[in-house]
């Protein structure tokens, strides 16, 4: 509700420090968040939704993920907010689930984004008036996408104008 209020400056910081390797994992909602619009170069904030408590079934397209380890071929939320393509964000780099929602809607659930030298996840489900987060299989999305998404020791990028490595002999 206060996706607003963030300030631009701390925006900047978080994107900064996510393409220098930190992990960001954005849940439900967050997706009108000003860091995920950031992110995605994109008005994330268009989607269709509907607020009625319909049935939800996550469909793990890529099992081979690190995000999907442990899971089934999918998880049964049995009462969850609808949201519904079409959803303004770019193609992601790996998509892991798609949902599927009893009104007969579709919508990419878990979307991977490598950004810099760092990771997003974006996970759709979780909703204030439906306890999704208390769900052992969500649970365990989230345990799996921290992981994936956790800083790993990487080299030391440089930017700009560089001094080569070898001396240069001048013909």
């Amino acid at each position: 509700m206060a996706h607003s209020e963030v300030r631009d400056d701390i925006v900047d910081r978080v994107y900064n420090r996510v393409l220098e390797g930190m992990g960001l994992i954005v849940l439900h909602s967050g997706h009108a968040s000003k860091i995920f619009r950031k992110i995605c170069g994109t008005n994330s904030d268009r989607l269709k939704w509907r607020e009625i408590g319909e049935k939800e079934r996550i469909w793990v397209i890529e099992p081979g993920h690190p995000i999907a380890n442990g899971l089934n071929e999918y998880i049964e939320i049995p009462h969850e907010e609808m949201y519904g393509e079409r959803f303004d964000i770019p193609k992601p780099d790996d998509l892991v689930f798609i949902s599927w929602f009893e009104g007969g809607e579709v919508f990419r659930s878990g979307c991977c984004y490598n950004r810099g030298i760092g990771k997003v996840f974006y996970f759709r489900p979780g909703h204030e008036t439906f306890p999704v987060y208390h769900q052992k299989e969500i649970i365990q999305v989230i345990e799996n996408a921290v992981r994936w998404a956790s800083p790993i020791t990487s080299p030391k990028l440089t930017f700009g104008n560089t001094k080569p490595l070898e001396n240069i002999s001048k013909k």
